[in-house]
């Protein structure tokens, strides 16, 4: 008798977050490959180049041969020099040697923070439409995620009294990303007040993810919930070099927050990357203590390119809240009564240019695409108007 071989099975886990079927957006990406003449609006990655003296110095690292490992918190002088920006530009102080960690990019540092503060079944309060790299991170963990609604009405700006609604006993962590991917949404001082006190009313810990946090526009500021009365304590900063200084490839970011925290994410690090990769830390350590002329440049495009797409948009007739940061607008397509990912294929299908929908994002963006700005000025009103005819 031939015994049968049951053929190997994903987790439940990993299997309940992905889901059987093929998500709209790896369709969509598959699909794109294959489309001629396209345009895409969809990336979020910067294609301005990195500036030269942050190239350089990861050049001399290689050229060195002496690519070893750093501290897995990250070299001393790159967490100083984090310290440093930290205390100079948003008038925050942290101990570089406990209160500051190096990651492998922003996005280790989400998956850092859930695997340290949440044991299963604990909540995160997430304002819907959010990053989807915090969903997974959450659910890795066993974590819950408990969507905050927030309106179109309101550009995106997440409101305390959606917050409180659905806080339960099992809350545990407030996600706050101010700008925000995928709205461009700024949260204003006020509301950040009113924030803190509900945080501090239900003890929560908040995540404040300030990656685009020099990506602002139009005097928009983007102020930092640490500030206020309370929240230094149970509050932990993810940023990173990969939007401002254009090095998404380096794979580096950080984290800051208070050493009761801090320091039990050192091991969860440590497990998951060792350290941050070495040419990649000296490059932003370039970043850091060179030259910011180079800041002002790039956010300059940004503004630039900006203001091509969202004139493209009232000129196709497409409605958008105002988005006051980040890379993206969250443009309106619901009175054509088609869902995002119809409008969404359809643009691709018949226009040439791959947007994503918003639901990509969360339920709560239904009825939006997410569209960058992340080309040239030219290929962004060809674009927008292709979005036109299908609008």
């Amino acid at each position: 008798m031939t015994q049968s071989i049951a053929a190997p099975r994903l987790s439940k886990k990993i299997q309940s977050l992905q889901g059987g079927a093929e998500s709209s957006f790896v369709r969509m990406v598959r699909m794109a490959s294959s489309v001629p003449d396209l345009i895409s609006l969809g990336r979020g990655d910067p294609d301005v180049p990195t500036p030269p003296h942050i190239v350089e110095a990861a050049l001399r690292v290689i050229q060195s041969q002496r690519v070893n490992y750093t501290a897995p918190v990250g070299m001393p002088e790159l967490r100083e020099a984090i310290a440093h920006k930290l205390k100079v530009e948003n008038g925050l102080t942290y101990d570089p040697a406990t209160e500051v960690i190096v990651t492998a990019g922003a996005q280790e540092a989400m998956s850092v923070v859930m695997q340290t503060l949440l044991d299963p079944g604990d909540e995160v309060l997430l304002p819907d439409p959010y990053y989807t790299a915090y969903e997974m991170a959450i659910g890795l963990t066993g974590g819950v995620v408990k969507r905050v609604p927030t309106a179109a009405e309101d550009d995106f700006e997440v409101k305390v009294d959606a917050i409180e609604a659905c806080i339960t006993p099992r809350s545990r962590v407030l996600v706050l990303v101010s700008p925000n991917n995928p709205t461009g949404a700024v949260i204003s001082a006020a509301t950040l007040a009113q924030i803190a006190e509900l945080v501090l009313k239900h003890n929560l810990i908040v995540i404040s993810d300030e990656l685009y946090e020099k990506i602002i526009f139009d005097g928009a500021e983007a102020p930092s919930i640490v500030h206020l009365p309370g929240m230094f304590e149970r509050t932990i900063i993810i940023n990173g070099f990969s939007k401002t200084y254009c090095m998404t490839g380096f794979r580096v970011g950080y984290l800051a927050g208070p050493a009761a925290l801090v320091t039990p994410m050192q091991e969860v690090h440590h497990t998951l990357t060792i350290c941050a990769p070495t040419a990649s830390q000296h490059a932003a350590l370039a970043a850091l203590t060179g030259s910011q002329d180079c800041v002002i440049e790039i956010v300059g495009i940004f503004a630039a390119r900006r203001r091509v797409l969202l004139d493209a948009l009232t000129r196709a007739g497409i409605p958008y809240p105002q988005p006051a940061g980040a890379f993206f607008a969250f443009a309106d397509i619901r009175k054509t009564g088609l869902t995002s990912a119809d409008f969404a294929m359809k643009a691709l299908t018949e226009a040439a240019v791959l947007v994503f929908p918003g639901t990509q994002y969360g339920p709560g963006g239904e009825g939006f695409l997410r569209i960058s700005y992340l080309a040239e000025p030219s290929a962004i009103e060809t674009a927008v108007a292709r979005l036109g005819d299908v609008f």
